[in-house]
């Protein structure tokens, strides 16, 4: 409770980082103020809680979670209208908020759907509210507000709106050719995106700087997680689905609804007895989810950082992580070990759609990068970096400014 409370009051990290708009229509302030609060009960907690944040109007430094009524969120999702994204316990609406009646900003909005497992839904929407309100990171997805409501048995999470689509779409649907079987066309999302539905748009394909650019910062955003929040987060879900861009291609990392914390290395996975079937809690995707977590239920950090290392090899190649449509391959079994260690065979796979893009990598990247993904996803996990050292490899092997 005490987090949570904690969490209700916080500021942006270093003035580099990207500021977010001030959600808070009842909060008040006067024009020359740099003060302005709220107060209202939460059930939650059965406590009154009153927020007081300093708040830069121009500046927008500092931002504050609100709780939100669901007579708000039915406005602020107009209705739920318009769907972006959609999972198995989730949908995603595009949003809106007018601050002030001057300016209006999208949003996201995420409902846990009732289903037949109401208590299930409710404590699986409780933890990702707890997770959200513990994380702060520019590239991850910020929290802006909820609505949590027992008689509603849903519950909804408002969230920043990142408008350029996912990298699965920017990797794999970007083109104009869609029957080409060298970029797996066969788009099968069951993600929870915040941004765009659809096709991520045409246009040029991602250069490698960007692409490495993406890697590094999806690296310190795991490694946040991991190292650097209250309690160590374990994300569960990393794919391409789930990481964001913006306008400039700065990636997000989203939806945090198969995420566990307090890892300290690693847990035994956990079964919901409460459903009918049993459910593992830390879930997974196909092509992504970390063989050794299938086999022995243990999951960790490792499980993040095999993740990580399928997403670095499509970002390399250009090749769908799993593909549906041609025998179910995954990525990991084209690439062999065998092929990964071929620096020849290598450079005949990487992404020939580069060469319309600013051209293909230095040779010592793409060696070092292909070496770094061969570690991600070795088969016994305590063999596999860590996302610090993840993070200082690619620092030191690619300009990521």
């Amino acid at each position: 409770m005490m987090a949570l409370l904690n969490c209700l009051k916080f500021k942006m990290g270093s003035s580099g980082r990207r500021r977010s708009k001030r959600v808070d229509d009842h909060a008040t302030a006067d024009a020359d103020d740099d003060y302005c609060s709220t107060t209202y009960n939460d059930p939650s907690t059965s406590l009154k809680v009153e927020v007081e944040v300093k708040v830069k109007v121009a500046d927008d430094d500092e931002v504050m979670i609100k709780r939100y009524s669901w007579a708000e969120i039915h406005r602020i999702a107009d209705n739920f209208s318009r769907v972006i994204g959609e999972g198995g316990f989730s949908t995603v609406y595009l949003g809106q908020y007018n601050h002030h009646h001057h300016h209006q900003y999208p949003l996201a909005v995420k409902i846990h759907r009732n289903t037949s497992s109401s208590q299930r839904l409710s404590r699986l929407f409780k933890q990702e509210l707890q997770i959200m309100l513990q994380i702060r990171h520019p590239n991850i997805v910020k929290l802006l507000g909820y609505c949590s409501d027992d008689e509603q048995e849903e519950g909804a999470l408002v969230l920043e709106y990142v408008p350029n689509g996912s990298l699965h779409d920017k990797l794999h649907h970007d083109d104009d050719d869609d029957d080409d079987e060298n970029y797996n066309k066969n788009y099968n999302s069951s993600s929870i995106g915040i941004g765009r539905g659809g096709r991520g748009g045409r246009g040029v394909p991602l250069p490698w700087n960007k692409r490495m650019q993406i890697a590094f910062q999806l690296a310190e955003a795991i490694d946040y997680l991991h190292s650097s929040c209250p309690l160590q987060i374990v994300h569960g879900d990393i794919k391409s689905s789930n990481v964001l861009l913006d306008n400039n291609l700065n990636c997000r990392l989203c939806d945090f609804g198969s995420a566990k914390m307090g890892f300290s290395s690693s847990v035994n996975h956990h079964v919901d007895k409460s459903s009918s079937s049993s459910i593992l809690l830390l879930a997974g995707s196909p092509g992504y989810i970390d063989p050794h977590y299938l086999r022995t239920g243990i999951a960790s950090k490792k499980n993040d950082v095999y993740s990580f290392g399928v997403i670095l090899l499509e970002l390399i190649t250009g090749m769908e992580a799993f593909n549906s449509s041609h025998n179910q391959k995954l990525l990991t079994s084209i690439l062999t070990p065998a092929i990964l260690k071929n620096d020849n065979l290598m450079s005949q796979m990487t992404d020939p759609r580069l060469a319309a893009s600013g051209g293909f990598p230095p040779h010592h990247q793409l060696v070092s990068m292909t070496s770094l993904a061969a570690q991600c996803i070795l088969p016994q996990p305590t063999l596999r970096p860590s996302m610090a050292d993840i993070v200082g490899i690619i620092m030191t092997t690619i300009d990521t400014t």
